[in-house]
């Protein structure tokens, strides 16, 4: 386990203590939902969604054991179809402390990747998953296996060694695995800060070529980075708030390589992954909204404009970078707060004129605010500042780019540098306080 506050969470306990959402009377739905109307004679293998999860809270341990033993596919046949995160979250309300402490260790898995399940219980049973993954392959890796299964348990082996080393804070901030998917590429979700009680959220999608086992401590590093930036502009720009931030390094899909990537099929899974955990987010949260904002690369901007298109989710923010674009052919399509969408390109950067997926949201008509990616001084500090030269260069420290994300996910438009003239946005919204 890595070193840091979070490292020493006991799951038992995080499940047993952790406060339920405060219900939204806007956001709750009007009912639990037409799978939850199963009577109790129902066998359990005939129930799905939150009456399989109502029943799993009215059983003894000792039959729910026995039902995951003899049903071995029926977690994952959940997660790939789940209750909504509003329903999950008012299940998890409504259950006994006991209940929630008997299924987070008969199925950690489970309850680390259900959205609406309070996030620091969820990072607990998803560091149990992890420590039981890599316990299990040591054993078969221990064992006689083919060269070929074995340089495939070796790679996932791998994968989340680096998982485990993306949970370790470079400066102290706590860092929660809220999603796990130890499985062939793996997917992980690291959130940086605290989600449950953040006044800014940002979410950071990737692109391309962005595998777990590659890629996921710089993201992790990266998220933190963007949480570093934030938190000194809020204590120049906005003290009298003493606001938090809290970030999140989303590889929640499958990211293509070059023999998919001209196809919108991953772009469509990444649309609803992230659907599904901004929605988390919004149930978790209840009455307590975040100013939120999803920051997104490349392919993954695709993802994320597919998503605050076709779906009902929305954020505060949105700034895409490098962006292929999408069907959206103007901000007035995407579920963004007053229509407060951001775009940077860099000078050499092929992507964003290429129209591959769609109307370019750079184009003067979509409408979407640009940003400077260039070299420069920083107008408020007199801080040097780097340029994004090309294609992978946006997130770089130091940088103009990263400056301006950093700005747009504390709502702080007014400030962000290579606006054009008239374009300037309001501030963003002032705290609830």
């Amino acid at each position: 386990m890595p070193a840091g506050p979070i490292a020493s969470v006991d799951l038992v306990a995080a499940v047993g203590q952790a406060p339920a959402a405060a219900p939204d009377p806007i956001l709750a739905p009007a009912g639990r939902g037409a799978s939850a109307v199963a009577g109790p004679s129902t066998p359990i293998d005939q129930l799905h969604g939150i009456a399989l999860l109502d029943r799993f809270g009215e059983l003894p341990r000792s039959e729910v054991r026995r039902f995951l033993a003899s049903h071995p596919t029926a977690v994952a046949e959940l997660l790939a179809s789940p209750p909504s995160a509003r329903e999950v979250a008012d299940w998890w309300a409504a259950t006994p402390a006991g209940s929630r402490t008997a299924l987070a260790e008969l199925s950690p898995k489970l309850l680390g990747n259900l959205e609406g399940v309070p996030f620091a219980v969820r990072d607990s049973a998803n560091r149990t998953a992890l420590r039981g993954a890599v316990a299990a392959l040591d054993d078969t890796l221990a064992g006689h296996v083919g060269r070929a299964e074995r340089d495939e348990l070796e790679t996932r082996r791998h994968m989340l060694d680096q998982v485990r080393a993306a949970l370790s804070s470079r400066d102290g901030h706590v860092r929660r695995l809220i999603g796990l998917d130890a499985d062939g590429e793996g997917r992980a979700v690291i959130a940086i800060g605290d989600l449950a009680r953040a006044d800014y959220v940002s979410f950071l999608v990737p692109g391309m070529f962005f595998g777990v086992d590659a890629q996921i401590v710089a993201w992790a590093d990266t998220a933190e980075a963007f949480v570093d930036g934030q938190e000194e502009w809020l204590d120049r720009l906005k003290p009298e708030e003493h606001a938090t931030v809290a970030a999140v390094a989303w590889i929640g899909y499958r990211t293509p390589s070059l023999v998919n990537v001209a196809s919108m099929e991953l772009a469509r899974e990444g649309r609803d992954a992230l659907t599904a955990t901004l929605e988390g987010l919004r149930a978790s949260r209840g009455s307590a909204q975040p100013y939120l904002s999803v920051v997104a690369h490349s392919y993954g901007s695709t993802a994320a404009l597919l998503a605050l298109e076709e779906n009902e989710v929305s954020v505060d923010a949105l700034a895409l970078v490098g962006s292929p674009g999408s069907p959206a052919r103007n901000v007035s399509e995407l579920h963004v707060v007053d229509g407060n969408v951001w775009v940077g390109a860099a000078d050499w950067d092929p992507i964003p004129a290429s129209g591959v997926f769609g109307s370019q949201p750079a184009s003067t008509s979509y409408g979407a605010h640009r940003f400077s990616v260039a070299a420069g001084r920083d107008p408020l500090t007199g801080a040097r500042l780097g340029g994004a030269v090309t294609h992978n260069d946006y997130f770089a420290p130091g940088s103009t780019s990263l400056r301006n994300l950093a700005l747009i996910g504390i709502g702080e438009g007014t400030q962000v540098t290579g606006l054009a003239s008239g374009d300037a946005p309001s501030s963003g919204r002032r705290l609830a306080r």
